[in-house]
């Protein structure tokens, strides 16, 4: 699986853990270059406190489009650290 943000491949793995429909992608498959920790913070009932990246192409900030879970519930252990993205970015094979 491949995330692609304005043209360019920003995460691709073969190893994605599909929940609720989004792809999360192992953290050492995502080019790191591109992403930015934000002060975004938001909390899923099931999965815990999620924490965002903005990612920067080209000049380009496309704002909290990644998210990923530091620290996950015991039923979201499958995806922690993992990150998932939305806004935008498209996720294909």
């Amino acid at each position: 699986m491949k995330a692609i943000w304005n043209n360019t491949i920003i995460a691709e793995s073969n190893d994605t853990v599909v929940i609720e429909n989004n792809h999360y992608f192992p953290p050492e498959t995502i080019n790191k270059d591109f992403f930015k920790e934000s002060d975004t913070h938001t909390h899923c009932p099931w999965k815990g406190e999620a924490s965002y990246y903005s990612i920067e192409v080209d000049g380009k900030v496309n704002a909290d489009a990644a998210w990923y879970y530091p620290k996950t519930s015991h039923l979201a252990k499958p995806i922690e650290g993992y990150i998932a993205f939305w806004k935008g970015v498209q996720i294909e094979e």
